[in-house]
């Protein structure tokens, strides 16, 4: 009986050491999807739509044209805190924007409030929450959706790693 259990304990123990030993399985593209890969300069380079046509869509982040936005740049810091700037031009007034941003890994979100003089981050309530759709060292896509109809159709934001 003694010898059973003595087999017994040294199986468990060593399929506990092997358990150990294995590698976890993670999806590369959720393990990506991470605030350090999201953090730093980038470009917008260009902007599509999935779901709903270029014309339906009139402003974005509340500013004339989504167009405004193709050739900004957004500076994200590690802290949350960051801005973009919008280059001007046709309809669009060059400004630079202060912004308080962070990422959600759980829901695969990338959301930010718009920070103007004198508010305080923790005091703003209102923002804009998008999904982010891939992050890599060189380049970021971000979707803002868009009620269209009776489905949910996408901005499609394309932005690449500013050069230093």
């Amino acid at each position: 009986m003694k010898r059973i259990l003595v087999i017994a304990a040294i199986l468990c123990s060593s399929l506990m050491v092997l358990q150990s030993c294995s590698t976890t399985k993670n999806s590369s593209a959720s393990a990506n999807l991470k605030r350090g890969n999201v953090t730093g300069n980038w470009v917008l380079n260009d902007i599509t739509f999935e779901g709903i046509p270029s014309i339906a869509v009139r402003s974005l982040f509340d500013e004339p044209s989504y167009k405004c936005f193709i050739g900004s740049t957004w500076r994200l810091t590690n802290s949350g805190n960051g801005s973009y700037s919008l280059p001007g031009g046709n309809e669009c007034a060059a400004k630079t924007q202060t912004i308080f941003w962070s990422v959600s890994t759980g829901d695969q979100t990338f959301q930010f409030k718009k920070i103007y003089e004198g508010d305080k981050a923790k005091n703003v309530t209102s923002g804009y929450r998008m999904v982010l759709a891939s992050t890599s060292d060189n380049n970021l896509v971000i979707k803002s959706p868009i009620e269209y109809g009776n489905t949910t159709a996408y901005v499609v934001m394309n932005f690449s790693k500013a050069a230093k």
